[in-house]
């Protein structure tokens, strides 16, 4: 994977001269977390850093897509669906359910879990594993449909 940092800007001229509007300004509000993050540690972060933020960001929007839906507000779901697809660019490839619990069964049967009170001694290491390539919600719902049944 190429810089993020040099990818973001790249996508930020390719939107202005594109006049794609939607795309510039989630770009520069991705852009805009980052700096914050920076600041905020008093440090320039390495690309697993923004990597981070980047799947902090993608996280807000999932989370205001299922608040918006819940509010049956079409208009909002669109909106942060628009822009979570941007966001998604940026990111690694994210893994499947199947794929997930293919690697579940692997870290299962690692760990020697056997049960839905093991799901924690699970959840951490698959959780490194599959950094930035899947939500923990789908992680979680992976592990419990394996312990649970």
């Amino acid at each position: 994977m190429t810089d993020l940092r040099t990818a973001l800007t790249a996508a930020l001229k390719e939107a202005m001269l594109g006049k794609d509007n939607l795309r510039r300004d989630v770009v520069r509000g991705l852009q805009s977390a980052i700096k914050q993050v920076e600041i905020d540690t008093r440090a320039t972060l390495s690309d697993d850093e923004i990597l981070a933020v980047l799947i902090k960001e993608a996280k807000k929007r999932r989370e205001a897509i299922e608040e918006a839906t819940k509010a049956r507000r079409d208009d909002l779901v669109a909106s942060e669906t628009a822009e979570l697809t941007i966001i998604e660019t940026f990111l690694p490839r994210q893994l499947s359910l199947d794929e997930l619990k293919r690697i579940a069964a692997e870290v299962i049967a690692q760990v020697g879990a056997n049960g839905p009170k093991d799901q924690s001694k699970v959840m951490g290491p698959i959780m490194a594993r599959v950094k930035g390539q899947a939500d923990g919600k789908l992680v979680n719902q992976a592990v419990r449909e394996l312990l649970n049944g």
